[in-house]
């Protein structure tokens, strides 16, 4: 067995940069679909997580995916792994 094949696949989420004023840093929101529990509506959700984006290459409104990684700092454990679509 590889090393590869004993380790867990990452989560990976896609999501819009919200901020990112700091350094090397940049906070994504997720938006997610949830089924309402008694009316059977679809609701909007959204979570917001830090990611670290070593280059600080990212701006506001950027569509980025984002990956699970160890956690680098009190409230950053995923990491920028590509940015699909640059803000105009």
């Amino acid at each position: 067995m590889t090393n590869m094949e004993t380790r867990k696949l990452r989560k990976e989420k896609t999501g819009v940069v919200v901020s990112n004023a700091m350094n090397k840093s940049i906070v994504v929101e997720v938006e997610r679909k949830v089924k309402h529990p008694k009316y059977g509506k679809f609701v909007k959700k959204s979570s917001r997580f830090m990611a670290h984006d070593e280059t600080n290459e990212c701006r506001v409104g950027d569509k980025v995916r984002i990956a699970e990684t160890r956690p680098l700092s009190k409230s950053k454990c995923w990491r920028l792994v590509e940015i699909v679509e640059k803000v105009k």
